[in-house]
């Protein structure tokens, strides 16, 4: 063996030793992050790891302020094991959501619990008067006590390259090609993610939403101004080789429809958004005399679409009733691809609550292979407007948890 093969041989034996010093690292801190409170054994058995093992990590997490002693569990016959549970506070990431009217930005504990927040309005901004809303949202979250904050994660609307984080294409914030990542990277030198929003709300539901087991698979919809998927498959999102796997909104749904602002005509925004259905209410009131919403026409919104929806109001149930058949039916498209059992709706239409996803639940079953559709849950999400933001925050930790580490000697 040459010295050349022999320090070749020696670094790969170092950094196997060191994956699997990570790997194992990173199996006890998924136990943390699934249960309140948890003992060194209980850990052992999750993991698979030797007790000795548990324990040495377990102590690396306590010199690092990430986990804590809470008490004692119930004994089973021996000695009453000692609980420990990760401390939400130990350490904190920035969520910031750009949506399409206003722009919002938190502080996120571990725990995914909001500690502060500010919303700023988009207004007439420019692309570049966007960037620095961005820039004043996190400047002021920055100037709070909270430390240490440890990543920026940021949830934008549009085609993202996820891996360069970069805005590939944002009609609504004129962004074309906008090195987002690598600016927030230069200003404020902490790491940064930037996703896109339906991704976003994918992780934050899979995270935070409390009904969906680890490594299980996972569709969120999320039905807004615009409409996108995110889908986790195996607990990691999917983003597809050019990072845009999820985008709905812009597939064709109705042979010469309206005009789409991606420059195609009858997209699956036209029809089931929540713009399309207030511009369609608005466009046919006045052709329904008896409606709630025939009554001043141009200020109809979402929330009195949904109101009168409630009611019965005929107008409402029609319009309502096709947005939710248009959605099904392209539900149905990623139920036959994908396969996958659980499918989650978030966004602003979801107001219109379980009667709208009983209409996408029927038109999904109808549209789709029988056995397949019968084995899908479509489900309202549980976390309302707050899932991108949490989405954003925890993308930087998803299948990484390198960050939380502070002590890195």
């Amino acid at each position: 063996m040459t010295l050349q093969s022999f320090k070749k041989n020696m670094s790969l034996q170092k950094a196997t030793r060191q994956d699997t010093k990570e790997h194992n690292r990173d199996l006890v801190l998924k136990a943390f992050f699934d249960h309140e409170s948890i003992s060194r054994a209980e850990i052992a058995r999750i993991t698979g790891l030797t007790r000795a093992t548990v324990s040495t990590i377990v102590s690396s997490f306590l010199d690092e302020g990430l986990v804590e002693n809470v008490g004692r569990g119930e004994s089973i016959g021996g000695k009453a094991p000692i609980l420990l549970s990760l401390i939400g506070d130990a350490r904190y990431l920035i969520g910031v959501n750009l949506k399409e009217e206003q722009f919002v930005g938190a502080i996120v504990n571990l725990r995914g619990e909001i500690k502060d927040e500010i919303t700023l309005s988009l207004s007439q901004t420019d692309g570049q008067g966007a960037v620095e809303l961005i820039y004043q949202i996190l400047d002021h979250l920055l100037a709070q006590l909270w430390t240490p904050i440890i990543g920026i994660g940021i949830a934008a609307p549009g085609l993202i390259n996820t891996t360069e984080g970069v805005i590939v294409n944002a009609v609504n914030l004129e962004w074309h090609d906008l090195p987002l990542a690598s600016l927030i990277r230069e200003r404020y030198h902490l790491p940064v993610t930037i996703l896109n929003d339906s991704q976003a709300a994918a992780i934050g539901e899979y995270v935070y939403g409390h009904e969906h087991k680890r490594n299980k698979n996972l569709i969120v919809v999320s039905v807004r101004h615009g409409i996108g998927a995110g889908i986790l498959i195996d607990g990691k999102l999917f983003q597809g080789d050019g990072g845009g796997a999820g985008e709905i909104g812009h597939v064709v749904v109705q042979k010469d429809g309206l005009p789409c602002r991606c420059g195609k005509r009858g997209c699956l925004e036209t029809v089931a958004s929540s713009r399309a259905v207030v511009q369609r209410a608005q466009k046919l009131a006045p052709n329904y005399p008896d409606s709630i919403l025939s009554k001043a026409p141009t200020k109809i919104t979402l929330e009195r679409v949904a109101a009168a929806f409630h009611a019965g109001d005929a107008l409402a149930q029609e319009i309502v009733t096709e947005a939710g058949h248009y959605l099904g039916a392209s539900i149905a498209n990623l139920i036959s691809i994908l396969n996958i059992h659980n499918i989650i709706i978030t966004g602003s239409m979801t107001i219109l609550g379980e009667r709208w996803l009983q209409i996408i639940q029927e038109a999904s079953n109808q549209a789709a292979f029988t056995n397949m559709a019968l084995d899908t849950k479509i489900k309202l999400g549980k976390l309302e407007l707050r899932s991108a933001i949490l989405g954003a925050s925890a993308s930087m930790l998803l299948n990484n948890y390198s960050l939380l580490f502070l002590n890195t000697d």
